[in-house]
């Protein structure tokens, strides 16, 4: 640890802040359906689409009929995937000759994709092919990032309205941010990459002769047009094994900065657009600084705790260096923390070194921080109904306490909102722990590990914390790509999209309904340092002690083994 480290991982974190204030309110514009700079070259696009597919632009959609069209929607992606993978050796652009990918694997990559998830049970630069990768996998990391955005934009019209029942319209909320954000911003980032040194090309391979003369076949693909996406759609997912710890998808230390602030800013800009649109700049920075708060605190204990020398290590005298196994070593340990902290609060967006070779205690953090809801900053659109969700959830506490009844940005909160808001965190533990009991006593499960005891269990744990929160980066250890593995961390993320979203939209509907009230004397204030600590509280709660002493058990365990064989030695 040094101040360098300590100045990098602040400036990366301030420098994301600092973008997402303009993106946000950039976004916001977006959301309302107000006119933008792009509009002379999208808007005539935007209307040949409302014609091809008949959408009625201005026809508001209740919370049912939002949710309906959200999931309608999924499906019909997730089938249309499945069969890109399956029937990949038929479909053109396969210079690899790659198979089909199996009913199992094609089951899990396709839900995997559509949940914004982007779990990799196997190694693509030799698995999927050209085709797939871009008309499949990076199509999908457009759209499931925009309906995320787009169940955001519904939870905030909720608090903008008074006593309506529209959320607005899911088809034009999907449009809208896939042609005004996702793509004008992929395309700019995607054409910086290339001229930073990423590949952007048809070719299947290269050939290259190494420094002692043998031949070897370098894997090529159309990685800067995935990349940009990838990131700023907090996707993951990567077109080759080692994401952005390859140096085709991050080959420098400018890529690697914007990057990781690519990775984050979409998901603080939400929470922007969210203040801008129910007129409340001040709760929305509440939102924005509890997020910071507990993403820099996650990233100062990995970065401590990976600065450390290794114990065993240094028990035996083989090394007295800082524990450097698993991270990038051409950026270092300050950037290896930050991205570890904003990737697991977020989603993976690329893993940049492997999570199983951190300390025990640093691969504690990260699986903690997924824990919480991946809310920190979280999923684009996700971490922000995710932290509405917490912030519910603290003022209906709240007003438990003082004998009130609890109000958030002038809705009434009472049980209804409440039993929605419940219903959507308990479904983490549920599958989480429900999938994890299960693989730790199967034999067709327990096969797949590649470490027994603590370390075992970690990797189990993480896996159904990756996939429940729709996280996708990866403890290492875990050979996935089984039939038992690749089905149920299939159904792990379905749930952590979909059963914790569609209550979140009936709790927006209910909103949406209620009158919106004045602030009184009796309002509890949610913008001051009372309620940040307040909602600090309760995602740390809610979020994590309700279920992390059973999902810190490993790393916990095997930390004091670490120490115990110190001693002993």
């Amino acid at each position: 640890m040094d101040l360098p480290g300590w100045s990098e991982i602040l400036f990366t974190i301030g420098l994301t802040v600092a973008i997402a204030f303009p993106l946000g309110f950039y976004l916001a514009r977006v959301w309302k359906g107000e006119s933008t700079w792009l509009d002379p070259v999208l808007r005539p696009v935007e209307g040949v689409l409302y014609k091809a597919f008949g959408v009625e632009r201005e026809k508001s959609q209740n919370w049912f009929a939002y949710t309906i069209s959200m999931l309608a929607f999924s499906i019909a992606s997730f089938v249309v995937l499945y069969l890109i993978l399956r029937f990949q050796d038929l479909l053109p652009l396969n210079p690899q000759g790659f198979k089909g990918l199996t009913p199992d694997l094609s089951f899990n990559t396709a839900i995997s994709f559509v949940t914004n998830t982007n779990w990799q049970s196997y190694t693509p630069e030799q698995t999927v092919s050209t085709f797939s990768q871009m008309a499949g996998l990076t199509s999908h990391n457009f759209l499931s990032a925009a309906a995320g955005i787009a169940m955001a934009a519904a939870v905030a019209r909720a608090f903008a309205a008074n006593r309506g029942e529209g959320l607005g319209n899911f088809w034009v909320d999907l449009t809208r941010i896939s042609l005004y954000v996702l793509l004008p911003v992929a395309i700019v980032v995607a054409l910086v990459f290339v001229a930073l040194g990423e590949p952007q090309t048809l070719s299947a391979s290269a050939a290259a002769v190494g420094l002692e003369g043998g031949k070897q076949t370098i894997a090529l693909y159309p990685t800067a047009s995935q990349e940009a996406i990838k990131q700023f759609g907090t996707n993951g997912g990567g077109i080759f094994n080692a994401n952005s710890a390859h140096p085709f998808e991050n080959p420098n230390a400018i890529t690697n900065l914007i990057e990781i602030v690519l990775m984050n800013t979409l998901s603080l800009a939400c929470v922007v657009a969210f203040g801008r649109l129910v007129v409340a700049r001040k709760e929305a920075r509440a939102l924005l600084v509890t997020m910071v708060i507990l993403v820099t605190a996650g990233a100062a204990a990995i970065y401590w705790t990976e600065t450390q020398p290794a114990p065993a290590m240094h028990a035996v005298h083989a090394s007295t260096a800082v524990n450097m196994e698993g991270k990038e070593v051409r950026f270092g340990a300050p950037s290896t923390a930050v991205w570890a902290a904003t990737t697991t609060g977020a989603s993976d967006g690329g893993v940049n070194g492997m999570h199983d070779s951190f300390m025990p205690l640093g691969g504690a953090v990260t699986m903690f921080l997924i824990q919480l809801g991946e809310i920190l900053p979280g999923g684009v659109g996700s971490g922000l109904y995710g932290m509405v969700v917490m912030a519910l959830i603290a003022v209906f506490v709240a007003g438990l306490m003082v004998g009130r009844t609890p109000e958030y940005l002038g809705k009434k909160i009472e049980a209804r909102e409440v039993k929605f808001a419940m219903l959507a965190v308990l479904i983490l533990p549920l599958s989480i722990l429900g999938f994890a009991a299960v693989a730790a006593v199967l034999p067709v499960a327990l096969k797949s590990l590649a470490n027994s005891g603590p370390h075992g269990l970690s990797e189990i744990l993480y896996a159904y914390s990756s996939a429940t929160g729709n996280n996708g980066s990866a403890f290492a250890g875990l050979s996935a790509n089984t039939p038992f593995w690749n089905s149920t961390l299939g159904i792990a993320m379905l749930l952590g999209r979909f059963a914790y979203v569609v209550p979140v939209l009936a709790m927006a509907g209910s909103i949406a309904a209620k009158p919106k009230l004045e602030p009184s004397t009796g309002t509890l204030p949610t913008h001051g340092p009372l309620f940040i600590s307040l909602l600090i509280g309760v995602i740390l709660i809610m979020g994590g002690l309700q279920f992390f002493p059973a999902q810190a058990l490993g790393p916990i365990v095997e930390h004091f083994q670490v120490l115990a064989a110190v001693a002993g030695h």
